[in-house]
């Protein structure tokens, strides 16, 4: 629980960089999803 809020913080403090690193996860899962297949 403690990890969630510390990245809410984050978020709040940081918007861009958060979204960046969404956006990079989402890429990764994708990438590894279709390698995996």
């Amino acid at each position: 629980m403690s990890k969630g809020m510390d990245r809410k913080k984050e978020a709040k403090k940081k918007p861009a960089k958060s979204l960046q690193e969404k956006r990079a996860a989402k890429r990764e899962k994708k990438q590894s999803r279709g390698f995996q297949v």
